[in-house]
């Protein structure tokens, strides 16, 4: 039966910056299709551990602060002796820095840029190592953005960032397909969340936004659910380097 393929029972995912948001939104949707959660966060994510086991599944919860790609082995690692493997990385945690470009300093271009770029490349290829150690293939799913289509507004290490994670899944897909690891991205359209709290407070800029949708709406966390545990699954072993964009239709317009 084809809903069988959207199961993940006794799968191991893990998500990065899941304590809120839509990594929370998308622990909990993979926990639901029968995965157990890996969450790698800064601060105690309790309430996503809350929801998670209430699915029935484990949440194991780890601690790092990801701009520094030393800790990515140690995590594997400390991840594989709590679970015994891994099949399933969604790479979701980042940042955003908002200034004009004529001003924006060194500093905010490297602090974006190394968490939502560098380490979302090594922390895949920790990931595709021990994919390819186990011999039953694995998922990738890299958070990419709207701004990895489009060029934005006083965000331009985001929108370098961004723009890379889809291309960097694009090669990474090319290169690791062989091995039964499918490398793809999911581009969220314009959410209700943290990094969003700024526009979404600016009357002007919110109506603008929303006139564009033609959902109407802004996103949801619960929005990636569906696309989240396809890209986890098994009804995606044919998707290799594509980027999903969850968007409402704002590329569309």
């Amino acid at each position: 039966m084809i809903l069988e393929n959207f199961q993940l029972n006794g799968q191991v995912a893990i998500v990065t910056g899941c304590n809120t948001g839509l990594g929370q939104g998308m622990a909990l949707a993979l926990a639901q299709a029968g995965a157990d959660v890996v969450g790698i966060n800064v601060t105690e994510p309790t309430e996503t551990r809350q929801q998670v086991e209430a699915t029935g599944r484990r949440f194991l919860d780890l601690r790092a602060n990801l701009s520094d790609i030393s800790c990515i082995d140690g995590l594997i690692k400390e991840a594989l002796t709590l679970t015994g493997k891994i099949d399933i990385l969604v790479n979701n945690a980042g940042i955003i820095r908002r200034e004009d470009a004529i001003k924006f300093s060194e500093k905010d271009w490297d602090d974006v840029i190394d968490l939502n770029l560098k380490t979302v490349f090594f922390f895949s290829q920790a990931a595709a190592k021990q994919f390819i150690a186990q011999g039953n293939g694995g998922k990738i799913i890299n958070v990419a953005s709207m701004l990895s289509y489009q060029g934005g507004v006083r965000v331009p290490s985001y929108t370098a960032s961004k723009s890379a994670v889809m291309g960097i899944t694009r090669a990474m897909a090319n290169e690791w397909a062989s091995h039964g690891i499918n490398v793809n991205g999911i581009a969220p359209g314009y959410m209700a969340t943290n990094n969003t709290a700024a526009l979404r407070a600016d009357e002007g800029r919110s109506a603008s936004i929303l006139e564009r949708i033609p959902a109407g709406r802004w996103g949801s966390p619960e929005d990636l659910a569906g696309p989240v545990v396809f890209l986890s699954s098994k009804a995606s072993d044919y998707v290799n380097g594509y980027t999903v964009a969850v968007d409402g239709g704002w590329l569309a317009r």
